[in-house]
């Protein structure tokens, strides 16, 4: 559940605060350089920001033109008190202001930006942290940029002439963020084509190319999320200096780079010829627990028939852990744990029930050798195995139609 405070005003209305042509702290931006419609949501997702609230909008005040129609929407998902923060000083600032609390803080600060933009009402929607790292004095050359270049998605990069990522606190840091950016560009070369800092917090997307339905954000890469979804046709790129944290702590902990991991394996693996052939993987690293239960098995004095049974089922659950875990891991809430246990291992044993007359069919009735035969068998219950797990243990139930509903009451 969320609940939202908006402080009342017109968007763009250079109420309080507003900076007069000429004086201190005017935007270096001229009316020509963004060309309307430039209006523009700012969305900040915050986990305990307080710190940071004040200085974020008055830096915001200072740099946006009065004339840009702007609103700044808080998604908030803090234990502290920066909601309150975020009202106090909400008058000072001359554009409205949202705080949307989120009780549930699913999908992370990702989550966070996806119900932002659901709530933005302009043509730009320019997301940015709310710890002062990222500096809303580039805001207008963002929406100037896409509306000048025609681009769905304008990215703040730091790896472009005249960017700098000098604001991450030490080569521990430095090493991590070009390690991700390296692997999600290997995984995404296509897809990320022409973003050299998919890694980026800080972009400007047009709200016309959002379709927030389709993302399933985990953790606070949400630019990655976007550009492998719903990648707009075209990109551009500005650089931008990646500042020091003005307060509080960094949330890039080792949990936050597992979900990152957990989060690049479920968008490598969203199209079913990429989750056979991680399927096929997990498959082949089970033989390694069964053939080890097997050696165990014999060598404690088990008949081989019997003991061969016996450690199919560790290779079973060695792949049904890992099934759990890496592939459909966010399908696991459409049925009860012991149901996906029991529904996966009937499916794993049945492939040797039916391997061996398939063999027997493929050599009597076609006339194969028994090698190919064996090995196309292998391919054929490979296949059905597949599509078995994901059709019969992963996929939600089916609904009954209303018409059935009807019919029983």
């Amino acid at each position: 559940m969320s609940h939202e405070s908006t402080v009342p005003g017109e968007l763009g209305d250079p109420a309080v605060g507003a900076s007069v042509p000429g004086e201190l702290g005017d935007p270096a931006v001229g009316a020509s350089e963004v060309p309307e419609p430039g209006a523009v949501t700012i969305v900040v997702p915050t986990f305990n920001e307080s710190g940071n609230v004040r200085r974020l909008l008055r830096l915001v005040t200072e740099s946006v033109p009065a004339r840009l129609p702007c609103e700044v929407v808080f998604v908030d998902d803090s234990t502290d008190d920066t909601p309150d923060v975020i009202r106090a000083a909400a008058p000072d600032c001359p554009f409205p202001v949202t705080v949307l609390h989120r009780d549930e803080p699913s999908g992370g600060l990702g989550g966070a930006v996806v119900e932002g933009m659901r709530a933005a009402g302009s043509d730009w929607i320019v997301v940015m942290d709310g710890d002062c790292q990222h500096p809303p004095s580039l805001v207008p050359e963002l929406v100037a940029t896409g509306e000048r270049t025609g681009a769905g998605l304008v990215v703040a990069s730091r790896y472009v002439k005249g960017g700098s990522r000098a604001g991450l606190a030490g080569s521990y840091r430095i090493a991590v963020s070009r390690a991700a950016t390296w692997l999600t560009k290997a995984l995404f070369p296509r897809r990320l084509h022409g973003i050299s800092d998919p890694m980026s917090g800080f972009f400007a997307i047009r709200r016309s190319e959002v379709t927030a339905d389709v993302l399933k954000p985990l953790g606070y890469k949400i630019l990655l999320e976007l550009a492998v979804r719903s990648r707009p046709q075209a990109v551009t790129e500005v650089p931008f200096v990646f500042e020091e944290r003005f307060a509080g702590e960094s949330k890039s902990t080792a949990q936050e780079g597992m979900r990152f991991l957990r989060h690049l394996a479920g968008l490598r693996t969203a199209s079913p010829l990429a989750r056979m052939v991680v399927f096929g993987l997990i498959g082949l690293s089970g033989f390694v627990p069964n053939l080890a239960a097997l050696w165990a098995l014999t060598e404690a004095g088990l008949h081989y028939l019997p003991a061969e049974i016996a450690a199919n089922q560790f290779g079973v659950a060695w792949n049904f852990l890992l099934l759990e875990r890496l592939l459909f891991r966010d399908r696991r809430r459409h049925r009860h744990w012991a149901d996906r246990t029991v529904r996966f291992a009937l499916i794993a044993n049945a492939d040797l029930v039916l391997r061996i007359p398939l063999i027997a069919l493929l050599v009597g009735r076609f006339g194969l050798a028994v090698l190919p035969a064996t090995a196309l068998a292998l391919v054929i219950t490979f296949v059905l195995r597949f599509a078995g797990t994901e059709a019969l243990v992963y996929l939600p139930r089916r609904r009954r139609t209303a018409r059935t509903a009807r019919s029983e009451a």
